[in-house]
């Protein structure tokens, strides 16, 4: 499902205008985006649990390049 597709759910089971439940979708992730990016915690019961992680850099050995590069834990 992409935003659109929420954007069109919303449309069709609120009697909303498109622009207007384009602005809601757009006004949820906002607000979920600014809470994690505070570094808060987002449970909704039934759905699921919202958290950023920090993931300690590892050095891993590039043999395409010729080189060493940090990268975050399991991106090699």
């Amino acid at each position: 499902m992409t935003k659109a597709d929420l954007v069109e759910n919303v449309y069709l089971k609120t009697g909303f205008s498109k622009k207007e439940s384009a602005e809601i979708v757009e006004m949820v992730f906002d607000l979920m985006k600014n809470t994690l990016e505070r570094g808060e915690k987002i449970k909704i019961a039934g759905f699921g649990n919202f958290v950023v992680k920090t993931s300690r850099l590892v050095v891993a050995a590039i043999p395409r390049l010729a080189r060493k590069s940090r990268l975050p834990r399991g991106a090699s």
